[in-house]
Order: structure tokens, then C-alpha cells, then sequence
């Protein structure tokens, strides 16, 4: 099968056409697209883009995005999220396409359950489809029927992206699979929820189309177990757009819903360390020095491994004012990586990425 046969040659009158209607202009007035999903106040989704969540087997990806669903069915709060899905897009299309329909029954009434809706009847608002039986090709037509032939459509969870391919490691179906979202989401004005794995050996999402989604997505949770407890899961910003939130956490309770653990505490505090505001690199470090230091940085080589990066960055950001510990680099460069301000495809060095969203 040729995975880009839709990747077709235009002729050079579409290519003028598309040209035109492309150029942007400051005499026109672009509205900013419409938030509907976030977290402690910071914007995980808006309509027109994409997001997803990953994490490693039995972390509770679905579990999460059931409370993610729960959330815009009620348009309030379920966990931490909060859903404000205009009245015209309050349908929700949710798309599994690795368990059985009996499985699938099950999710459906715990997001009703999650939403304090009644789990005895189907409800207008959502509309579940079961794809596992069909082939990756089949499942792409069918969702985009369905996306294109649904009215007051805002949101689709797509669990998992990876059964939208064949080969997760293929550079062409996954950019095939990752242009189909952002045309889908920019023509129907939507928010798409996706669902992959992360590598066992490292918190890479997993393929050429993990890669993909990190460089493209709006929002990538990372839903992972606590590293002391195994029943409770943990939720943080692996990439955001947007300011970053406190990351939170759940547990299943007795019901066998995911519950918010209100006291939970993030990270523990080192004992006899002095109590006063940490060092943050988003906040403490403005636009403008980042990308002063940055562009210093890169100027020099276009690629650097991760101690040479730190070496690098250490002297950039001194020009700007900013002195680094190793303790405050260790942090900058997750914060450079959370940006994608600086990025790293499937294990090579780290490049700069001038054109990032602050």
C-alpha cells in the first residue's frame, strides 16, 4: 500500500490558490482560538488544535481521559479539568480502537458515572465508536466521516493513535496520520484527544509518531504511577503550549472511578534545605533572554549533546544575566525541552527551535 498516496502533486493554478488564501495579513483581525480545556487555569486544549496523553502500560492513560470527557459532557469540573465547550460544540466523539465492545461499554458508563449522568441510556451528547476490528486505513476513513458528518462536534479522543498505522516507526504514515489531525481540527474547528504509549526504556513517546505528536501537539500530558505508590497515578505538562500547571494526582476509588488525591504532594522536600522560591526557569527567565541566549548558543554549532548543551547554555545565559548552577541548567533545559523550545528527535542531539510558543 502507498501510505502517501494522498500526499498527491497540486497543479501550479491550486498552488496559487492555496497561496493566496494563506497570506496573512495585519490590516485583518484573526480571532484567538476558543480555550476549552484546562487545568488550575492553564489551557490544555483550544478548538483548532491538537493534544494528547501518554504514559507507560497500566500508568491509567484512560482512566484520565475518561475524567478529561466527564469534564466536557458536564461543561464543568471533573479532577482538575475544567471543559468550556461553546453551545454549538458540545458533541463528543470518542474512538477506541484496541478493546472489545463489551470493554468499551464499560468506559462509556464510567465517564457518564464521572460526569453524574445517568449510565442506563446513551446520551446526546457523546457518541462512541469501537474500531478494533478494522485496519488502520479502514479506521482513518471512518473517523473522518464521522468528524466531517457530526454536528455541534468540539471534541475527539482517539484512543490510541498508533491503530491509525501500520508501522508506529514509519515517517511517512505518521506524518500522513499527524497532518490528517491538523486538517481535521483546523477545518471543523475542533479539539483532538489522542492516547499513546511511552517507551518502556525511556519517557519518549513511542515511534516516529510519538516523535510527531511531541513536535506538533498542543498539550502532552504525561500520566505516570507514583513512584511510592502503585494505586495512585500522577498527571504533568510534558509539553504545553500555555503556562504550566501544578501537576496533580489520582487514585481509583471503591467505584472504580478515578478520584482526585486533593493532598498530594508533588515532589518531597529535602529536609534542612532553606524554605524560599525556587529558581523557575519559565517565570524568572523572560522571552527575550531565552531567546538572546538561545540564538548565542546555536550560533555556535547547530547541534549539541546533552553535556556540551549544558556547557553552552551556561555561558549564553550568563550574557544575558541569568547565572546557572547545575541545579538551575538541569531545570532550564526541562523547561527548553517542555517549550520545545530546544528539541530531540528519537535520541540525537539537541537543535534549537526559534519558531516555539511562550
Amino acid at each position: 500500500m502507498d501510505y502517501m498516496k494522498e500526499m498527491k502533486e497540486i497543479s501550479a493554478e491550486q498552488a496559487v490558490i492555496l497561496w493566496q488564501v494563506s497570506r496573512l495579513s495585519l490590516s485583518k483581525v484573526y480571532e484567538k482560538a476558543p480555550e476549552i480545556l484546562k487545568v488550575h487555569g492553564s489551557v490544555i486544549g483550544t478548538l483548532g488544535n491538537f493534544s494528547a496523553s501518554i504514559g507507560k502500560a497500566k500508568s491509567k492513560k484512560t482512566f484520565n481521559v475518561a475524567a478529561i470527557v466527564a469534564a466536557a459532557l458536564k461543561n464543568g469540573t471533573v479532577l482538575r479539568y475544567v471543559a468550556e465547550l461553546p453551545e454549538d460544540k458540545r458533541k463528543i466523539l470518542y474512538v477506541d480502537t484496541e478493546q472489545s465492545p463489551y470493554h468499551c461499554l464499560k468506559v462509556i458508563k464510567r465517564m457518564l458515572r464521572l460526569a453524574g449522568l445517568p449510565d442506563d441510556r446513551d446520551n446526546e451528547h457523546l457518541e462512541f465508536l469501537a474500531l478494533r476490528k478494522y485496519t488502520p486505513e479502514q479506521r482513518i476513513r471512518i473517523v473522518e466521516q464521522a468528524i466531517y458528518n457530526t454536528p455541534d462536534i468540539g471534541l475527539v479522543i482517539i484512543d490510541g493513535i498508533r491503530d491509525m498505522v501500520y508501522d508506529i516507526n514509519s515517517p511517512g504514515e505518521s506524518t500522513r496520520i499527524i497532518s490528517k489531525l491538523m486538517q481535521w481540527t483546523d477545518e471543523r474547528q475542533i479539539h483532538i484527544h489522542t492516547i499513546l504509549h511511552q517507551n518502556k526504556g525511556d519517557e519518549n513517546a513511542r515511534g516516529h509518531i510519538g516523535t510527531e505528536l511531541n513536535n506538533k501537539a498542543e498539550t502532552v500530558l504525561l500520566v505516570e504511577k507514583d513512584k511510592s505508590n502503585g494505586d495512585i497515578s500522577k498527571v504533568s505538562a510534558m509539553h504545553i503550549r500555555a503556562m504550566d500547571f501544578e501537576p496533580f494526582a489520582f487514585r481509583i476509588n471503591e467505584r472504580a472511578l478515578p478520584e482526585l488525591m486533593e493532598d498530594y504532594q508533588t515532589e518531597a522536600k529535602t529536609p534542612g534545605r532553606p524554605q524560599g522560591e525556587k529558581f523557575d526557569a519559565y517565570k524568572d527567565i523572560s522571552e527575550r533572554q531565552h531567546r538572546i541566549a538561545l540564538e548565542a548558543a546555536f550560533s555556535l554549532q547547530d547541534e549539541y549533546g546533552y553535556k556540551e548543551l549544558g556547557k553552552a547554555l551556561k555561558e549564553s545565559y550568563a550574557l544575558v544575566g541569568v547565572p546557572l548552577s547545575d541545579n538551575k541548567l538541569v531545570k532550564l533545559i526541562t523547561v527548553l525541552k517542555s517549550k520545545r523550545m530546544i528539541v530531540q528527535e528519537n535520541g540525537r542531539k539537541y537543535r534549537y527551535e526559534p519558531d516555539f510558543h511562550y
